[in-house]
């Protein structure tokens, strides 16, 4: 099918990524993703090969020992020369570190880096898994990794639309009312491909990557329905209410007189180029539609539309498989982490509206 082909092109393209970046790096690296390849998909592996090359970029600014050898040169017996004390700099390393931006020019200043909780405990985990290996293929004599603490995440609440803020959102997106004179000209030409996705990511609760990757036959207005490929490859129908089908029919019908080349002939959501629209695209559309009609939540993403979807349906039908089956978490523990504490929240409001007589002593 033409879906699977885009995916396919996708995972190509970064398994090429990959395999570019792994040529800069120790040869144990190639090593470390070879032996993970039957069980992980080409975005994990690449997202641990970027994880790696930031470290090897760590050691050789940071750790005199390997500031005079090139990381594609390092042997097994480099690797041992690292201590649990570099790793502690590292993740200290990873809060704020800078890096020369590929796409500017070679005047620009480096780009400042950050991570928070989530990115170094992810970038560490990485760092684990590959000393893990080693040690395990007794390439090294121990797993410093280990010794190093992972930091500690809080959680954070979930950042949502209100029914009035989807209503502001969605009159945004189809008026651009507001948006600047040289976005309006623009807006003219995409508000009905707008407005569609951002239905789309509000009824479906369905993810920027699986959103991106639809072509025009994967949808079905018969059953109002869109087959979608999710992480890891799987294909899932996923249904939506007429409201959402209205938006999509609006679009579709301007989508047909779009003339594309062959390899985006299938694609339903185009650029201004008339090409598949990029994931960064559509984050940069729903930021600007947001910080127009919610400006106090300067965070919001398609991401946080499909947690403004999982809200709601929740809040419907409180139960907890339902909204990880529509999420496609694969683990509703994941889900229950994230919405159960919703329940709470009813519980307490239950209370509130239950009022008794206020008891008072009788006299003696």
């Amino acid at each position: 099918m033409a879906n699977e082909n885009y995916q396919s092109l996708l995972n190509d393209q970064r398994t090429e990524r990959t395999r570019h970046m792994l040529k800069a790096l120790p040869s144990s690296c190639s090593d470390f993703i070879n032996s993970i390849a039957m069980t992980t998909s080409p975005l994990t592996r690449m997202a641990y090969t970027i994880d790696l090359g930031t470290f090897c970029e760590f050691a050789v600014r940071e750790i005199p020992y390997f500031g005079d050898k090139s990381p594609s040169e390092w042997t097994d017996d480099d690797l041992e020369h690292f201590t649990a004390k570099d790793l502690q700099v590292y993740a200290n390393y990873l809060t704020l570190y800078f890096k020369a931006d590929e796409e500017a020019d070679q005047a620009s200043p480096p780009k400042a880096l950050r991570n928070h909780e989530c990115g170094v405990m992810r970038k560490l985990s990485s760092l684990r898994s590959y000393f893990d290996y080693l040690f395990k293929q007794e390439r090294i004599k121990g797993n410093i990794a280990t010794l190093v603490s992972l930091p500690k995440l809080h959680d954070k609440p979930i950042l949502y639309l209100i029914n009035e803020e989807v209503d502001r959102l969605l009159q945004t997106a189809a008026d651009g009312a507001e948006l600047t004179e040289r976005q309006q000209k623009f807006h003219t030409l995409t508000k009905t491909r707008d407005v569609a996705m951002l239905m789309l990511f509000l009824g479906t609760g369905i993810r920027v990557s699986e959103c991106v990757g639809i072509d025009i036959e994967d949808l079905d207005f018969h059953l109002n329905a869109v087959l979608v490929t999710r992480k890891g490859g799987n294909q899932v129908i996923l249904y939506f209410p007429a409201e959402v089908a209205e938006a999509l029919q609006a679009y579709v019908k301007e989508r047909k007189l779009i003339k594309t080349d062959e390899a985006n002939q299938n694609a339903l959501f185009l650029s201004l180029q008339k090409k598949r629209i990029t994931q960064r695209a559509v984050q940069i559309m729903v930021k600007k539609y947001c910080s127009i009609a919610v400006p106090l939540k300067k965070k919001m993403s398609p991401h946080k539309l499909r947690s403004t979807y999982a809200t709601r349906l929740y809040h419907e039908t409180e139960d907890i498989y339902l909204v990880a089956d529509a999420l496609g978490h694969s683990d509703v523990n994941t889900t229950r982490k994230h919405y159960a504490a919703m329940s709470d929240q009813r519980r307490k409001e239950a209370a509130q509206n239950v009022h008794l007589p206020e008891m008072t002593d009788k006299p003696e």
